[in-house]
């Protein structure tokens, strides 16, 4: 194996709002042309030469969204392992615990390319030139970073000064008029956090410069639990040893304090898709400057974006303004305000408000559930199994169920009863009986589920048994 590509997935994409929200963050938000982030991700490190495994460290919340984006991508002789972390404590953490996996699977001698799930890469001839380079000068010894080189004054990017393959020094984000005299310069690369080392430069680094995570991450990795599905690897690492590791970006922890590093300069169609900004660039604009993706009508209208995916949208008479339509939340801001959506995200977040966390159709491993209309004692969901979907055994306090099949099979535990229900079916669930809910079939199983009850929360769940995991 010439190197092992690791994915790390994580962050919440709080630019993205409201299309990227806690259950659903920025790898898995749909892009204008239909995939995803981490699908792309994943698709063009199977296409690099010399690939047999791919690595892949996200949250275990995330795996059955992972597992979705990567079937969609043709890698059938590529083998997975998947490190799922229990909480989030940043990069240094996520790359230690691949690391270390690596060394006790393939040696200490194995070469890592860290790759984050959230990027866009439009040239991957140029991509994969670059990641030939950066193989070569890991396999001597170095740490090397992907320099993106600067086609304009970008202050939303740290910056790396090189002089030639080596690495001065790194930057932090600068203002306008530093940016620009970069750009002019010539000596300064864009920071990609894309990275590529051995194995044991990278635990030798990191026994020098940030011995607590990795001390951290090897506890949390040693009293994991693994478990093996044909060629692929699933490890769920310790919740406890991880708390308790610092919390720190690779570039704070080990690159700016490192002196072996370089830097591999590449020009490849780069983007981290950091704020809307971005995403408005992957659509063509019309003769006035709009782009629109959906149903959209402009009238008198310039410069401006709409996501309309749901409905229809109007536009009379208004310019440089930024739309994003969902189900259950509504985006409207200037063209030129793209970073401050963080903050809009970040006052709900504080609120606990729902559409931080979710949208009104939520993705769940054994499928998805759709609230259709709720109120005062009442809330009507769509709820879709795929074949062979099986949600927990569980009950619930405050609320009661009607369950009605729409189309499929469905099998109903309710309490000691087992029955098979057929579309204009229904069963009743009481409050507090344990029930479970299956597709036995070989089609998808749509229900509507209407829940009764003083409270409808989706935290008023008991789990007794669960196939993810979850119990």
């Amino acid at each position: 194996m010439s190197f092992m590509p690791v994915i790390i997935s994580g962050g919440a994409g709080s630019r993205l709002w409201p299309l990227s929200r806690d259950a659903c963050p920025k790898p898995f938000v749909e892009m204008p042309d239909g995939s995803t982030l981490i699908g792309r991700t994943y698709a063009r490190a199977v296409r690099l030469d010399g690939v047999e495994r791919i690595v892949t460290v996200t949250n275990r919340d995330f795996l059955f969204l992972t597992n979705d984006a990567y079937r969609a991508a043709d890698a059938s002789a590529v083998a997975n392992t998947f490190l799922l972390e229990p909480v989030g404590r940043d990069t240094a953490a996520a790359i230690a615990l691949s690391v270390l996996h690596a060394a006790r699977a393939y040696g200490e001698g194995a070469v890592l390319l860290i790759l984050p799930s959230d990027h866009l890469i439009r040239d991957e001839n140029a991509f994969a030139q670059a990641v030939k380079r950066a193989v070569a000068l890991a396999e001597q010894g170095r740490i090397v970073t992907f320099g993106i080189e600067p086609d304009r004054p970008e202050t939303g990017f740290g910056y790396i000064e090189v002089d030639g393959e080596k690495v001065v020094r790194f930057v932090e984000k600068p203002d306008t008029e530093t940016a620009a005299a970069y750009l002019a310069g010539g000596r300064h690369r864009w920071n990609s956090g894309m990275f590529c080392f051995r194995a044991d430069a990278m635990l030798h680094a990191m026994t020098r410069h940030c011995p607590e995570v990795l001390a951290g991450a090897r506890e949390a990795l040693e009293t994991g639990a693994a478990e093996m599905s044909g060629s692929d690897e699933t490890v769920n690492v310790a919740r406890e040893p991880l708390l308790r590791t610092p919390a720190i970006s690779i570039d704070y922890a080990v690159m700016e304090k490192a002196d072996n590093i370089d830097c591999v300069s590449v020009d490849c169609g780069w983007s981290d898709i950091g704020s809307w900004s971005a995403v408005v660039e992957l659509v063509e604009p019309d003769e006035r400057g709009n782009r629109m993706l959906g149903d959209v009508i402009f009238e008198e209208a310039e410069n401006c974006f709409v996501d309309a995916r749901s409905r229809v949208v109007g536009l009379v008479g208004v310019s440089d303004l930024l739309i994003v339509d969902t189900p259950d939340a509504l985006l409207v801001a200037g063209r030129d305000k793209a970073q401050n959506v963080r903050h809009l995200y970040n006052r709900l977040k504080d609120t606990n408000h729902d559409v931080a966390r979710f949208h009104r159709t939520v993705h769940r491993p054994w499928g998805t559930y759709t609230v259709l209309e709720e109120g005062n004692r009442f809330k009507i969901k769509r709820i879709e199994v795929k074949p062979g979907g099986r949600l927990s055994l569980q009950a619930h306090h405050h609320r009661s169920e009607h369950w009605v099949v729409v189309s499929g099979t469905a099998k109903v535990t309710n309490s000691d009863q087992e029955i098979l229900l057929s579309a204009n079916e229904s069963t009743y669930i009481p409050s507090g009986h344990r029930h479970r809910l299956e597709n036995p079939g070989i089609l998808p199983l749509i229900l509507i589920e209407v829940q009764s009850g003083e409270y409808l929360g989706e935290d008023d769940i008991i789990r007794f048994d669960d196939v993810y995991g979850r119990s």
